[in-house]
């Protein structure tokens, strides 16, 4: 199938199977986030908690778009995603697939909260860094894309911050603005809330399992992207459902506004920018001429080249429309962005054409969203215990509250969402953790948190990164000893 030969068909399988099974340790390591608030509160049964949240999180991966994808896979540039040697590529496969889960399974095991993200972040880094360890050569650290990764550390430290912070304001804007103690309080033995208590807590929640759906189940959808790539680059290096005559236009448009831009007052980093975006599109432009403008006829090594092309343009032309010394309009710069980037997608959207240049490499086929989003719906449904009881009893010292546990699912939310907007991948985890704890102290201080638990969290939060970039780069240096 596909072209391969029955081993390598068999290692792509058990590949995919891997990634998916990531997929399914990441919704029941993640169903807490989610899940612990309503259980805590009385407001669902656990049963009732986590099957309504695994049928969220399908839904919200399906609608998501694969933006925060984009921003996974983009961590390893094309040459060492693609190798000659498809046993290569399949130790690369395989070395962040099982450093994540191994993580994943061991923190769950332990009851910790830890993040999905991190744990499968490191692992791709990983994977560049054991890649770089054995080669030779000035550039041999270039494995990583490091641009992309400082800017994705910077939304994993920030997010949690932001939720800590924005859950105190907001818990005490509500005990200024709504005068119920009964929210305030905890829950009494198995009491069922009011029903507009119970109502909202739902929502909270519903809101969080959704945002989650759409973050983190995109990771997955990176992961399974990035083992076709580089199993099967003829078939999965470029979207073959792009129209070719409308790539050829977009083409012919971001030429010209190229062309407009004056050298003269350009930086030596925004020149060297500059004549990237010229090249590539010239290149682009001349693949498309000789393949009689249809993309999908092209052989492999030269789809190769336009996914090297387009991601060259997007990157360049994103840091030549920020300057300020660029010649162009603010209308035509924002057209540039649009031309490379696309329009931006709608909250809601089941499709992956953009409009862009970069709708060539930003997809992902029908069939692997679906495989992805059913085993994190799967997953959700399983194992959800260990780390709700972490959740619910021993971040703050007293029981979850009503309106602890509204606040904390919504501020995780909002922060996901916006995340996801910007197509960076976060931590529900640390989000939804740090926003309890915001509760929690704007409840009765700093004192009010276990410090035991805060411990043990930030603990797994400054080791998993570290730990799975160790993990990830010596299993694909094994692996690679082992295929030659």
């Amino acid at each position: 199938m596909f072209g391969l030969e029955p081993i390598l068909f068999f290692l792509l399988f058990l590949c995919l199977f891997l990634a998916c099974a990531f997929e399914f340790v990441n919704g029941f390591h993640d169903t807490a986030n989610a899940v612990a608030t309503v259980i805590y509160t009385n407001s669902l049964k656990p049963t009732q908690a986590v099957v309504w949240s695994g049928m969220i999180n399908f839904l919200g991966l399906l609608t998501g778009g694969v933006g925060v994808t984009m921003s996974i896979i983009g961590l390893l540039p094309t040459d060492l995603l693609i190798d000659p040697n498809v046993y290569h590529s399949m130790a690369m496969a395989m070395s962040m697939l099982l450093a994540a889960i191994i993580w994943n399974v061991g923190t769950w095991y332990f009851g910790i909260p830890s993040s999905s993200s991190h744990t499968l972040i490191g692992s791709i880094i990983g994977v560049g860094l054991g890649y770089a360890m054995i080669q030779k050569g000035d550039k041999k650290f270039d494995t990583v894309n490091w641009d992309k990764a400082i800017e994705i550390f910077q939304f994993l430290l920030i997010a949690p911050m932001v939720g800590f912070g924005l859950a105190i304001i907001l818990m005490f804007i509500l005990k200024k603005v709504l005068k119920v103690d009964g929210i305030f309080k905890e829950p009494k033995g198995d009491q069922a809330p009011p029903t507009w208590i119970r109502g909202v807590l739902i929502a909270t929640c519903t809101m969080v399992s959704f945002m989650h759906g759409r973050n983190d189940g995109q990771k997955g959808i990176g992961l399974v992207m990035m083992i076709l790539i580089a199993f099967l680059p003829g078939r999965f290096a470029v979207n073959p459902d792009v129209d070719p005559f409308t790539l050829n236009e977009t083409i012919t448009k971001a030429q010209v506004l190229v062309t407009k831009i004056d050298t003269v007052a350009l930086s030596a980093k925004e020149k060297e920018s500059y004549y990237k975006v010229s090249k590539s599109l010239t290149s682009l432009h001349k693949i498309m001429v000789d393949s009689t403008i249809d993309h999908k006829a092209v052989d492999r090594d030269t789809k190769l080249e336009i996914r090297k092309d387009v991601l060259t343009i997007t990157k360049h032309v994103k840091k030549l429309v920020e300057s300020e010394s660029v010649s162009l309009t603010g209308t035509e710069k924002k057209e540039l962005k649009t031309l490379s980037e696309g329009k931006k997608a709608p909250f809601f959207t089941f499709h992956n054409a953009n409009g862009g240049l970069s709708s060539m490499t930003d997809f992902a086929p029908d069939w692997v969203i679906w495989m992805i989003a059913i085993s994190l719906g799967l997953g959700t449904m399983i194992g959800w215990k260990r780390i709700v009881v972490t959740i619910g009893e021993k971040i703050g010292k007293q029981h979850l509250s009503y309106a602890q546990g509204a606040i904390a699912e919504l501020t995780a939310s909002i922060t996901i969402g916006i995340s996801t907007a910007v197509k960076f991948p976060v931590s529900t985890t640390h989000i939804l953790s740090s926003g309890i704890a915001g509760t929690m102290v704007a409840s009765k201080g700093i004192k009010n948190l276990q410090g035991g638990t805060v411990k043990n969290i930030a603990l797994a939060w400054v080791l998993t990164l570290p730990v799975s970039i160790l993990l990830s780069a010596t299993i694909f240096v094994i692996l690679r000893w082992i295929t030659g």
